[in-house]
């Protein structure tokens, strides 16, 4: 198989040490304890380079604690402060991490960087949503003399609610929303914005918005393959919203949808027969699933899974596919759909991937894999570290705590 790419980056195939780590898997974080010295050069990489396919995936905690089990020096993480706002943030994430740990050091580093570093704002506003308050509120006096008046609001979060610091950007007040058309509460009037050919995008949006806060409205259907962008490449904005609330009712058209040319169309009805389809559509899915796989497409697919999960067994000819996007997809985010998706069409041999999953870097991986990876001691220690480690996340820690609770 060939590498996939994100931008100018090429990941490495998934049975290699690196490729497990770019991708976040728990079979990673397992490998490198078994090699440390491999390990070391390839976590730093990780820490330097942003791997995540998407934003909404999580890195930060899966290399805080890969830093702390192979005992790696911070100096590394450290040197990443300096780099763009990105590469703070991201080095930001994990030294928090490893402070909450108990890493004088990490915390030491941060509280540096407030006092001198470039984007100390994002820096301090980050560790003041998770670190207790002692640790940074003696920072207030440098915070104050670094503040120019010209930075974004500041007192919505912390540590500005509890100093009472706040900053405009802008001494003018900011200018009402104006709409392009009059909308009101007749439903007539929306879908005649919405059926006028020379109606504006904009208009029909604001329309679309509407409806997308109203009960279903079924005389919208037939007017969906006309609300596509001038271009042809996108839906107008909130139309997916507003077809979201149809339901079930839109499945009879949406079988027409799926089949357009249209990519935007297309995955429009296939949304739908995802989430309300019936056994006959199960083909349709199929076929949109390994269409995803063959193209590289790994924003999109967990919407899929959970569509194919809905029947069950009878979703069988899909298990393959559902499992090659299990151990490929970069998009960490969407991995525990095709667990999820594979438990309920054929749960057979997936121990393993229980096991796994709790040192995968998504939390709801990790959930996954405590509610059900087999009873070991490998485990059985693993969920003792999740229920006790204060830099894991709260559901994750009662998760685990409950697990064991229930073994006594």
């Amino acid at each position: 198989m060939s590498n996939e790419s994100a931008g100018d980056q090429a990941y490495a195939p998934v049975d290699s040490l690196k490729g497990l780590l770019q991708r976040g898997r728990g079979l990673g974080a397992l490998r490198a304890m078994d090699d440390p010295a491999t390990a070391r050069e390839l976590v730093y990489g990780k820490v330097r380079q942003d791997w995540r396919w998407d934003s909404v995936d999580d890195r930060c905690l899966y290399l805080a604690r890969l830093i702390q089990e192979l005992g790696l020096a911070l100096d590394p993480v450290i040197a990443v402060l300096a780099g763009d706002e990105d590469d703070c943030e991201r080095a930001t994430g994990i030294l928090e991490l490893l402070a909450v740990s108990g890493s004088a050091e990490a915390r030491d580093a941060l509280r540096a960087y407030v006092q001198e570093g470039e984007h100390w704002v994002d820096v301090l506003e980050s560790v003041a949503r998770i670190w207790p308050m002692e640790w940074w509120n003696d920072l207030a006096g440098v915070a104050r003399a670094r503040l120019s008046g010209e930075e974004r609001l500041l007192w919505r979060s912390e540590p500005w609610v509890s100093w009472g610091t706040g900053y405009e950007t802008s001494a003018h007040p900011r200018p009402q929303r104006r709409h392009t058309v009059e909308l009101g509460p007749s439903r007539r009037r929306l879908l005649s914005v919405l059926a006028d050919a020379d109606t504006a995008d904009g208009a029909k949006a604001e329309a679309l918005h509407t409806l997308s806060g109203r009960p279903p409205e079924p005389d919208l259907i037939p007017l969906v393959p006309g609300l596509g962008t001038v271009d042809g490449r996108w839906p107008l904005p909130w139309l997916s919203r507003a077809v979201e609330r149809l339901g079930a009712l839109a499945v009879p058209e949406a079988r027409a949808w799926a089949a357009d040319e249209r990519d935007w169309l297309s995955w429009t009805g296939i949304r739908v027969l995802a989430e309300h389809g019936e056994t006959q559509d199960l083909p349709a899915l199929i076929r949109e699933l390994a269409a995803h796989e063959e193209a590289r497409q790994w924003c999109g697919p967990d919407r899929l899974a959970a569509g194919l999960a809905r029947f069950g067994p009878a979703a069988a000819e899909a298990t393959p596919v559902l499992r090659r996007f299990w151990l490929h997809t970069p998009h960490s985010y969407e991995r525990p759909a095709y667990l999820k998706a594979l438990a309920a069409i054929d749960p057979a041999g997936l121990d393993w991937a229980y096991t796994e999953s709790l040192w995968d870097c998504e939390s709801n991986a990790r959930l996954l894999g405590i509610a059900s990876a087999p009873d070991d001691p490998r485990v059985s220690q693993r969920l003792t570290q999740l229920r006790d480690d204060p830099m894991e996340e709260p559901e994750v820690r009662t998760a685990a705590g409950g697990r064991l609770a229930g073994r006594r």
